[in-house]
């Protein structure tokens, strides 16, 4: 076989196709191959790098699995449900099946307790929400055109609405001395510098819950929001993703709820984005939704969803579940309960050995404080504090540069992905690491011990996790470790 150099390679495919702008080279998606390369496993691989960085919701899939075994019908593929086979199959139409559209508006709804009323017709699918963000993008701006995003922020979002689309992401700095808070004062600031680099904004996108925070935006942040991209007559993408995994007060917004309440909004500059991915667990099914307040954009959007629909087979199965209103209500809650215990489980265990977390109520993440164990407070400091929990405690953790953080040394970690087994074992990794005498952050140590220090670390985890794999299952609290 003949090989082609990658300069040739280039000169054959497109520029989209060779350059990188899908972000595959970010620290984010390096932990995620980390992870692949050394996939952690209670019994064939316990020394294994444990999967902290993808943000998935395990935690219920019992009470889906008992659902569809009493629910046989409710799928195509089954003997109860090979009668609506052809039916399903044939149906073409980029609307999406009524009753689909319908079930989602509905649990829209319900996930938003019944605050609002969302309109079917509204509904537009896509392949997951990175598609319902290209989607949007491809609407409401050109290529150079740009949007304002708060810091931190998903570095998806890069891949999503900029790489295809030629739609830069134009930062709007938030810090830690208020909690990352988006003000007034930081979207004028943004806005401003924005102007003076003859860079067009034309929308806003917002995440809430936040994703890496795991924080809400509350109704006196929303209502500034929506009256700031009025008075710049510019966009505001709302992304809701994760609007059913609030596990603790305050309750979720939705500025779907804002915009009902303020007579002089523009409702034609609002639209959300949706997704089954987090607050059901299904990435897999790539349900992602745009609902838009502008008839001009439902109808746009609806001739570019024919190029990423949701299967009319997964159609028709969430449209029986959804309309299943006893068992989403129990789902929601159960989620919820299940969400918020595995958390405090987690940043008490972290609380115990001195890491301090931001304090969340929502999402499948936490926002984790390793500032004090930098060895300097650059982004480089925080990249070999990374590259040592990955390495040596073997964890995937995400670095907070890669969510374009505006200051080194935050963290996300990921707790609704793994079971109870594996998070006590990640607890005992991040709990001998930090506890040692000579930690990691003292420069000497560091610099005349380091290549016996990580023999020593790989031993111990080792040790470490063979011990919880013959014992007991047992709080991470009764650990040794933390009681140290």
């Amino acid at each position: 076989m003949v090989s082609i150099s990658n300069n040739n390679q280039k000169q054959l495919l497109s520029k989209m196709a060779t350059n990188d702008g899908h972000g595959e080279n970010s620290p984010y998606f390096d932990g995620w191959k980390a992870y692949a390369n050394d996939p952690f496993h209670l019994t064939d691989n316990p020394n294994g790098v444990i999967q902290m960085g993808l943000a998935e919701n395990q935690l219920c899939f019992d009470l889906i699995q008992e659902w569809v075994v009493n629910n046989p019908k409710a799928s195509i593929c089954t003997a109860e449900g090979a009668e609506n086979f052809q039916d399903i199959a044939i149906f073409q139409d980029y609307h999406g099946l009524p009753e689909f559209r319908q079930a989602v508006a509905r649990f829209m709804e319900k996930v938003r307790g019944d605050k609002v009323i969302f309109d079917p017709d509204r509904i537009v699918m896509s392949g997951g929400a990175t598609g319902a963000h290209e989607m949007l993008a491809f609407c409401l701006a050109d290529s150079g055109d740009a949007f304002l995003v708060p810091t931190p922020y998903y570095p998806g979002f890069d891949r999503d609405l900029s790489w295809r689309t030629g739609v830069q992401l134009f930062p709007v700095v938030c810090e830690s001395c208020n909690d990352f808070k988006v003000t007034k004062k930081a979207l004028e600031e943004a806005y401003e510098k924005a102007q003076q680099s003859n860079i067009k904004i034309k929308g806003l996108l917002i995440n809430n819950p936040s994703n890496p925070l795991g924080t809400l935006l509350d109704k006196d942040t929303l209502r500034d929001i929506v009256t700031f991209i009025n008075s710049k007559n510019i966009h505001l993408v709302c992304d809701e993703i994760y609007a059913a995994t609030v596990f603790d007060q305050p309750r979720f917004i939705s500025v779907s709820e804002i915009v009902e309440d303020m007579i002089e909004c523009n409702k034609d500059l609002i639209h959300i984005v949706y997704s089954l991915s987090k607050d059901l667990g299904f990435p897999g099914f790539r349900v992602g939704i745009v609902y838009s307040y502008n008839d001009t954009v439902v109808n746009i959007a609806r001739k570019m969803s024919s190029f990423g629909l949701v299967s009319t087979q997964t159609q028709h199965l969430l449209a029986s579940m959804l309309s299943d209103e006893v068992f989403i209500e129990k789902f929601i809650a159960e989620s919820s309960e299940r969400l918020g215990e595995r958390q405090g489980m987690f940043t008490k265990g972290l609380a115990e050995v001195g890491i301090s977390t931001l304090k969340s109520n929502a999402g499948l993440f936490f926002w984790m404080d390793l500032r004090r164990l930098l060895k300097e407070a650059t982004f480089d400091g925080e990249l070999e504090l990374w590259r040592i929990i990955i390495n040596e405690v073997k964890l995937n953790v995400s670095p907070g540069c890669s969510f374009h953080c505006s200051e080194p040394g935050w963290f996300r970690v990921c707790f609704a992905n793994m079971d109870d087994e594996t998070m006590r074992i990640a607890l005992k990794r991040i709990s001998y690491f930090v506890l040692q005498p000579k930690g990691l952050n003292n420069k000497a140590a560091v610099n005349k011990q380091c290549s016996r220090r990580k023999l020593q670390i790989s031993l111990s985890f080792r040790r470490l996790d063979h011990e919880f794999m013959n014992s007991p299952a047992h709080s991470p609290m009764n650990s040794p470790l933390v009681r140290t």
